[in-house]
C-alpha cells in the first residue's frame, strides 16, 4: 500500500537491530532486533506534519522522515488518555483499569503501580539476553526512601525524604538494567534526576514548576528535555552488535511546564507550544541519527508514538485559529473518551522488512508491543502476561493481524470506559468522559445515558446513535462486560484484576 497522509499521531519509538540468538537444538534461531522505543508526552494526533499537512502549522521533519521510510498507522491507541495508565499498559501488555488505578495518575512519591510480580517487556527481553534502559519521564510510582521508615508524608513536599537513600521498586526492579529521568511528569515534584537506584545530588532547594515542591539546586526544567536526548544517545552509542538491546526513552515533551530551549524559542508560527514540539521532533532525530550510525541499522524497527492527546494547557482553541488542529479531524483531547484522547500516532521503521511510505488502516493499540516482541522473537510469553496484548507483526508484512481480541477498551482520565469493534465505538459517558466540554457533570439532564458513533462515517463523532441502535449497543456492552469479568481480552485462561470490582459506568442516571 502506498503511504497516504492521515492526520496527526502521538510520539513512540521503537528500534530493533540485528543480532543471531545461539540456535537451540540445531533450529534455525531468530534475529534478535535492539528495540528503542521512545514515548512523547501530550502530543496530539494531528501534531506529524506529514500525516496532516493541511492542517498542522508546526514543521517535524524527523517524524515526517520515519512517515516516508517505513509504515505510520492510522488507527493506533493508547489505552488511556492520561499519563501514568498508558505507560502501564506499554510496559505490561495488559490493560491499565485491571490495577488499582481506576482513575487519574500518579503523583511523584507515589508507590509503584506495577506489581512485582507481574513480567514487564523489559523483563521479557532481559530474559532473551538484552540490555534494557528506561530513559526519562517514569511516572508509574516507585518506593522513595525515608528518613523515618514510613511512606512519604501527604502533599507535593514531604519532609521526611532521604535524599541519599536507595529508591526500591524503580524501573531497575521491573526489567530496565538502566535508568536515567525523573519520577513523575515534570510538573509534578521533586524537581531532580534518578539514576538507577538513587538521586542524583540532593533536593535541598524549593522551586515551582505548575507545582511547587523539593528541587535539587541546579535543576532546571528548561535542561530536562536536552539532558534526556544526550543520555539517549549515548546510550545507543554504548551499545555493539555482541547483544541487542531495550531502550525505553520517555520524553517529558511537550507537557507542561512548556519550556522550549533558548535556541528553539520562536521558532514555529504558533507560539511556545509549538517550539516544543519543534524541539521534541529534533531529540526523535538525535536518537534516529544515533541509531543510524549504530551496527545493524538496517534491521533496526523504530515505533514512534505518544501517550494520548495534546493538553488543555496547550490552548488549543488559540492553536486553532492560528490554524493548528491538534488532533486532526478527531474529536477531543488528553483526558477524553473521544478519539482526540487516545488515538496516536504511531510510525514504524524497519528497512530490512518494511516498505517505506506505507500505511495500515488495522486497528492497533500500544499494549500489543509485548506480544509483537514475542512474535518477532519466536518465543511465547509467560503464563499469566500480557493478557491483552496482540502482535501486530502481520500488519509491518502487509498481512492482516490475527487477533482473537472482540475489540479494544478505551479509557479516560475520570475512569469512564468506551469499546472499539470495528467501526462501531460505544462510550458509556453522556459527555467527553474527560476535559472537553460538555464534561460529565455539565451534560443535559435529557442526554442519553451513552453515547455511540460509526466511526467509518463519523470519525468526528457527532452523531449519536445510541437510542436508534440499541442491539449494537447492547452487543458491544456485553463484550465489554466480558473482557473486564474474565480479566484478559485475548483467548487463553481467565485470569483476576487487581481489583474486586471494576465500574463501568460512572455517570449513569
Amino acid at each position: 500500500m502506498k503511504a497516504t497522509i492521515a492526520p496527526k499521531t502521538i510520539l513512540l519509538f521503537i528500534v530493533f537491530s540485528t543480532a543471531a540468538l545461539v540456535g537451540v537444538a540445531g533450529a534455525a534461531p531468530p534475529d534478535r532486533p535492539n528495540i528503542v522505543f521512545i514515548l512523547a508526552d501530550d502530543m496530539g494526533y494531528g501534531e506529524v506534519s506529514a500525516m496532516n499537512p493541511d492542517r498542522c502549522k508546526v514543521p517535524t521533519p524527523a517524524i515526517d522522515q520515519l512517515v516516508s521510510q517505513g509504515m505510520h498507522f492510522t488507527d493506533a491507541h493508547s489505552s488511556s488518555s492520561v499519563c501514568t495508565p498508558t505507560r502501564y499498559s506499554i510496559l505490561t501488555g495488559r490493560y491499565n483499569w485491571r490495577t488499582q488505578l481506576q482513575r487519574f495518575v500518579l503523583y511523584g512519591y507515589s508507590p509503584p503501580l506495577i506489581d512485582p510480580h507481574r513480567v514487564t517487556v523489559a523483563d521479557f527481553l532481559k530474559d532473551q539476553g538484552y540490555n534494557t534502559a528506561a530513559i526519562g519521564k517514569w511516572h508509574l510510582g516507585m518506593d522513595i526512601p525515608t528518613t523515618d521508615g514510613k511512606a512519604p508524608g501527604k502533599g507535593h513536599s514531604p519532609e521526611n525524604i532521604d535524599w541519599t537513600g536507595t529508591i526500591e521498586n524503580g524501573p531497575t526492579a521491573r526489567g530496565f538494567d538502566y535508568f536515567y529521568g525523573i519520577s513523575a511528569s515534570l510538573d509534578m515534584p521533586p524537581f531532580i534526576y534518578i539514576e538507577n537506584d538513587r538521586f542524583v545530588g540532593q533536593a535541598t532547594a524549593t522551586k515551582k514548576y505548575q507545582r511547587e515542591g523539593p528541587a535539587e539546586p541546579d535543576f532546571e526544567a528548561v535542561d530536562v528535555l536536552p539532558m534526556l536526548k544526550q543520555k539517549a544517545v549515548q546510550y545507543i552509542n554504548r551499545q555493539t552488535a555482541e547483544r541487542p538491546y531495550f531502550a525505553y526513552i520517555a520524553l517529558n515533551s511537550p507537557h507542561t511546564p512548556i519550556v522550549p530551549s533558548a535556541q528553539w524559542n520562536g521558532k514555529s508560527a504558533v507560539g511556545r507550544y509549538g517550539d516544543f514540539v519543534m524541539q521534541t521532533d529534533d531529540v526523535v532525530g538525535a536518537i534516529v541519527d544515533a541509531v543510524d550510525q549504530s551496527p545493524g541499522a538496517k534491521n533496526t524497527i523504530v515505533i514512534f508514538t505518544t501517550d494520548n492527546g495534546c493538553s488543555k494547557m496547550a490552548k488549543i482553541e488559540q492553536l486553532k485559529e492560528k490554524g493548528h488542529y491538534v488532533s486532526g479531524p478527531l474529536r477531543g483531547s488528553k483526558g477524553d473518551l473521544w478519539e482526540g484522547g487516545h488515538r496516536v500516532p504511531f510510525v514504524v521503521r524497519w528497512p530490512a522488512k518494511i516498505e517505506p511510505s506505507t500505511r495500515s488502516d488495522q486497528t492497533i493499540g500500544q499494549w500489543d508491543l509485548m506480544a509483537t516482541c514475542a512474535e518477532i522473537l519466536a518465543t511465547e510469553l509467560p503464563a499469566g502476561s500480557a493478557e491483552d496484548s496482540v502482535s501486530f507483526l502481520p500488519a509491518l508484512h502487509g498481512q492482516p493481524i490475527q487477533s482473537t481480541r472482540a475489540g479494544i477498551i478505551h479509557h479516560a482520565i475520570d475512569g469512564h470506559f468506551a469499546y472499539r469493534q470495528g467501526d462501531w465505538k460505544l462510550l458509556l459517558a453522556r459527555g467527553s468522559g474527560g476535559l472537553t466540554a460538555p464534561r460529565e457533570k455539565n451534560v443535559s439532564a435529557d442526554a442519553p445515558e451513552a453515547q455511540l458513533y460509526d466511526l467509518a462515517s463519523d470519525l468526528g463523532e457527532t452523531n449519536n446513535l445510541y437510542l436508534s441502535e440499541p442491539d449494537v449497543a447492547n452487543r458491544l456492552l456485553g463484550l465489554l462486560e466480558s473482557d473486564v469479568r474474565r480479566g484478559r481480552s485475548t483467548e487463553g485462561t481467565d485470569e483476576k484484576n487487581d481489583v474486586m470490582h471494576v465500574k463501568l459506568w460512572k455517570s449513569k442516571p
